[in-house]
């Protein structure tokens, strides 16, 4: 996997390869990929559903200033229990962060072991290590996005 390489001390260092076509690459990078875009879907989402609220909240003391409808007044109000209902039911703060997490954990793995790094630096079997790593990482991430479901379902009965 690694080739020696002498530095400027004349010390020689190892150098991993980035093994591009392996399994353990492929899925590291798919991973990856998965979070950052999974997070980034939860950021607009949350983002989008609190600037409606403010949007709504902001506009129901313009609307009772200007004597509009009772309906429309106690409608904006309702559209904002709808809008936070809706992030509690589908916690896109919280995946946003997890989610967010996860994929910078995995980048930063990727960079250790790229660099031949913290536990990469002196493992033979980098590869193999890698990949426990990663699914260890992902693993993680899916135990504590389970535990959250069953907190919000308990909060929901």
């Amino acid at each position: 996997m690694g080739v020696e390489a002498p530095t400027a001390d004349g010390v020689e260092a190892r150098a991993t390869a980035v093994p591009t076509s392996s399994p353990t690459w492929a899925r590291l990078e798919e991973q990856i990929e998965w979070y950052d875009r999974k997070s980034g879907h939860a950021q607009r989402w949350f983002k989008g559903l609190k600037i409606a609220q403010i949007v709504t909240a902001a506009a129901i003391p313009v609307m009772a200033g200007n004597s509009a409808p009772a309906w429309l007044v106690g409608g904006a109000g309702a559209l904002i229990v709808v809008l936070e209902g809706l992030q509690q039911l589908q916690q896109y703060q919280q995946n946003w962060a997890s989610y967010r997490a996860t994929c910078e954990r995995l980048k930063h793995e990727r960079f250790l072991f790229m660099a031949t790094a913290g536990p990469y630096a002196a493992s033979p079997g980098s590869e193999a290590l890698l990949a426990e790593r990663v699914e260890g990482l992902v693993s993680q991430e899916h135990a504590a996005w389970v535990s959250q479901q069953k907190e919000a379902d308990g909060q929901r009965h």
